[in-house]
């Protein structure tokens, strides 16, 4: 049988102010590093050759077809829009976090642009479903991000994941977003491994004045214990 802990009684069970200050201002610093963990400053051989910050991953593996990186969890802000196309509700939504960025928050605030663009796409949609268009926000704001003033827009939250990714480069429209993640999908049933196969992200990296070296991604979330590429 185990024994419960011996519960301190008297000065030795107490905790002074002081100590509590100091576990207290531990605490914050230690939540404030794991905050800033999740985005952070883009580098000269990071993704986001356009802006401050980035988020950041750690890489798993890398193979032929795919690579396997780990996020953890961040917070974004989400936008959708309704058109028979869907690369013209994407420039929709865009435009509505583009204000949002820019000031039409109920603080005024006016907040970097971040990088990458995610758009999450439902594996069935119609030509009428809306896509969900999200902004990484920056670090300084992943904690307590200014409530926009489109009742439209609403913030998200991506959890601690695996993710399986295909990179491709050119321009992110939908039918060869598409094409590009039933290529990912493909080899990752090759693999037999395990994924969110509901929906998958369409990820974007340039603003639309790149006109050479963009850089798009595919991304399907790893459920379980990720299966690596076979090597190059």
């Amino acid at each position: 049988m185990s024994k419960r802990p011996h519960k301190l009684s008297g000065a030795q069970g107490r905790t002074r102010p002081s100590q509590r200050i100091c576990l207290t201002g531990v605490t914050v610093l230690l939540f404030a590093l794991a905050v800033d963990g999740r985005v952070g400053e883009s580098t000269s051989d990071s993704f986001c050759s356009e802006t401050k910050e980035c988020l950041l991953y750690d890489l798993v593996c890398t193979g032929a077809d795919y690579e396997v990186r780990h996020y953890d969890a961040a917070k974004w802000v989400t936008a959708e829009a309704e058109s028979p196309l869907m690369d013209i509700a994407i420039i929709q939504a865009f435009r509505k976090l583009f204000k949002y960025i820019t000031g039409e928050n109920v603080a005024g605030a006016k907040i970097d642009m971040t990088a990458p663009v995610i758009i999450k796409v439902s594996e069935n949609a119609s030509m009428w479903q809306s896509p969900a268009l999200s902004f990484l926000l920056p670090s300084s704001y992943q904690d307590n991000p200014p409530k926009p003033t489109d009742s439209s827009i609403y913030f998200t939250e991506t959890p601690d994941m695996n993710v399986y990714v295909r990179s491709y480069g050119g321009w992110m429209m939908s039918f060869v977003s598409r094409s590009q993640a039933g290529s990912l999908k493909t080899s990752l049933n090759k693999v037999q491994a395990k994924y969110e196969d509901k929906y998958f992200y369409n990820v974007g990296y340039d603003s639309p004045m790149k006109i050479r070296n963009r850089r798009n991604e595919a991304w399907y979330i790893a459920t379980g214990e990720p299966v690596c590429p076979k090597s190059q």
